[in-house]
């Protein structure tokens, strides 16, 4: 199954994996104002379908993503009418959902990074729990080259993944810097030179494990960074409680035991 929004992000569902396509490549997946629409768009749409257990995010053509379509510089109404200090998605404005939305799916999101992959299309990416990248991606936290900041939350999403300084560094400079670099920088999880294949074989070993869980584990991961000690070994003993004896984890030890393929039921 496929949808299309916007004529921007196609969505395709095959064996519990949902691969999300930023689709205009002639215009190397620039963001502009119907792109933000469409990948928030893509991502309800995921979060809607009950059989996915894994996402991979991925660029059609030459590139990821490159960022702000220029074009939108000298427009007045960039933003339509939401200011970027309204909160209008949870804890977050439009132009920060776009890359967080990633985050608060409650199933992992692995992108794949080719090409070139700059400012705010660099931020999407970070909202993925795992991003594989070509070595030879350009990179960059681009956005003090306009005179501005990132804004798409990237500062909390490298948070606990990029080191201080040196997040400072590429931030303050916009240097570019490769995917090989990016996998020892904290901006990528690891380097393949077929970022798309391997994204995909690792969504797919997580698809076949128990979505109860792996549910579970993401948002303990999302939940205990900024825990005291005290909350989030209470976390993990309240997820394990509601895990212990349920269907999908009897099964579990059921095939490992007889050596089979598990045969999951989805949330």
């Amino acid at each position: 199954m496929s949808e299309n929004f916007q004529d921007r992000v196609t969505v395709s569902i095959e064996n519990h994996v949902a691969h999300v396509l930023l689709d205009r490549a002639d215009k190397m997946n620039a963001l502009d104002d119907a792109m933000f629409e469409a990948l928030i768009a893509a991502g309800d749409y995921v979060r809607g379908q009950a059989g996915v257990r894994a996402v991979v995010l991925s660029g059609a053509g030459r590139a990821f993503c490159a960022g702000l379509d220029l074009s939108s510089f000298g427009r007045s109404d960039r933003w339509q009418d939401t200011s970027l200090l309204d909160r209008t998605h949870g804890n977050a404005n439009r132009p920060q959902y776009v890359a967080t939305i990633w985050r608060d799916l409650p199933v992992p999101v692995i992108a794949a990074v080719h090409g070139v992959c700059f400012g705010g299309g660099l931020q999407i990416a970070s909202g993925a729990d795992i991003r594989i990248a070509h070595p030879e991606t350009r990179l960059a936290v681009m956005e003090v080259k306009w005179g501005l900041v990132p804004d798409m939350g990237g500062y909390l999403l490298w948070r606990g993944n990029v080191r201080d300084d040196v997040l400072r560094e590429l931030t303050y400079t916009h240097r570019e810097f490769t995917g090989e670099e990016a996998a020892t920088l904290g901006f990528a999880t690891h380097a393949d030179r077929d970022p798309l294949a391997r994204a995909l074989a690792l969504a797919h070993t997580i698809a076949g494990k128990s979505p109860h869980a792996v549910r579970a584990a993401k948002d303990l991961s999302n939940r205990t960074p900024l825990m005291s000690d005290n909350d989030v070994l209470m976390a993990e003993s309240v997820s394990q409680l509601a895990l212990m004896h349920s269907p999908n984890q009897v099964e579990s030890v059921r095939a490992g035991m007889e050596h089979r393929a598990p045969e999951f039921v989805d949330p």
